[in-house]
C-alpha cells in the first residue's frame, strides 16, 4: 500500500496565490496507485478550527485520508495539550503539524506528542541544528522533518540533515519537494530505507511526479514498501488507538470554545 505521508488539505484560489485545488489531489493520487495520504491544515489563525475541519474531511474520505492536528508553537502556548486531548484524544487525528514559518517547534509540543504517542511533522525551513536537540532531548517521539529539512533547496542544511539521520533512531525525513534527486540517493546511503518517507506536499506538487522520484530510485522491493508505506505505518503504530467523534462532529460543537 502506497501512503503519501505529506498533503496539505487546501483549495486556493485567490488570485495573490498559485491556484491548488485538494479535490485534484485525490484524483491524481488515486490514478498514480496512492491508497492513503497523511492531510494536515494550511496556516491558520484558528488552528482549533482547522483540526476539526481537517477530522470532517478524513471522516467524508474515510478510510482514505490520516489527519494531522497543526499546533502553532507560539500563539498556542500553555494550551497544547487541551488543543490535542480534541484533535487527537477525541478527534481521532493521528500526528502533529508543527511549521517553522509560524514559530519554532517548542519543547511542550514534544512534551505532548510523546504522552499522546503520535509523531510530530515539522518542518524547520532550513533551520536544522536547534531541531536536532529537541529531537536528541525526547528519544520516544518519531519526528519527520520533510523536504529533507528544507524547501527552498538549501543543500547545506539538507546534508547536516542526512549526516544526523543514522545518529538519531527517532528522525526521519521525507522526500517531498527534494528537487536534487542525488541527495536522495545520498540520504539512503547514508541512513537507509527505514528513515525516509515518500510524501508528495500535495496539492502543490504532483503525487505521481513525486512518486516517480521513489520508483527512480531503484530500491530493493523491500526498502521500496518501507519507503512507500511502511515507515509511516510503524511510526502510526506506536501510539494508542484512538477514541473518534470525527464522523458526528455538530455544526454546533465545531465552533470555537
Amino acid at each position: 500500500m502506497i501512503v503519501d505521508a505529506h498533503c496539505h488539505a487546501v483549495e486556493w484560489h485567490e488570485p495573490s496565490t498559485a491556484p491548488v485545488s485538494f479535490e485534484r489531489y485525490l484524483a491524481r493520487a488515486a490514478q498514480a496507485g496512492i491508497a492513503r495520504s497523511v492531510v494536515f491544515a494550511g496556516f491558520s489563525a484558528d488552528y482549533r478550527r482547522e483540526n476539526r475541519r481537517t477530522a470532517q474531511l478524513v471522516a467524508h474520505h474515510a478510510p482514505r485520508l490520516i489527519g494531522f492536528a497543526c499546533v502553532h508553537a507560539l500563539r498556542d502556548a500553555g494550551r497544547v495539550h487541551e488543543l490535542l486531548a480534541e484533535a487527537i484524544g477525541e478527534l481521532g487525528l493521528r500526528g502533529i503539524k508543527v511549521h517553522r514559518k509560524d514559530a519554532p517547534l517548542s519543547a511542550e509540543i514534544c512534551a505532548e506528542a510523546r504522552r499522546f504517542g503520535v509523531p510530530i511533522l515539522y518542518d524547520p525551513t532550513g533551520v536544522i541544528g536547534p531541531t536536532l536537540d529537541l529531537v536528541a532531548d525526547h528519544p520516544e517521539v518519531a519526528f519527520v522533518l520533510p523536504h529533507l529539512g528544507s524547501f527552498d533547496d538549501d543543500f547545506r542544511a539538507q546534508l547536516e540533515l542526512i549526516a544526523a539521520l543514522p545518529l538519531l533512531p527517532n528522525l526521519h525525513t521525507d522526500s517531498s519537494a527534494v528537487r536534487v534527486f542525488d541527495l536522495l540517493l545520498e540520504a539512503l546511503a547514508h541512513a537507509g530505507p527505514t528513515k525516509l518517507l515518500f510524501g508528495s506536499d500535495g496539492p502543490w506538487l504532483h503525487p505521481a511526479v513525486e512518486l516517480a522520484k521513489i520508483r527512480a530510485l531503484g530500491l530493493p522491493e523491500h526498502a521500496a514498501a518501507l519507503v512507500l508505506g511502511g515507515n509511516l505505518r510503524r511510526l502510526l503504530a506506536r501510539q494508542p488507538t484512538p477514541r473518534t467523534r470525527a464522523a458526528s462532529l455538530a455544526p454546533s460543537a465545531a465552533r470555537d470554545r
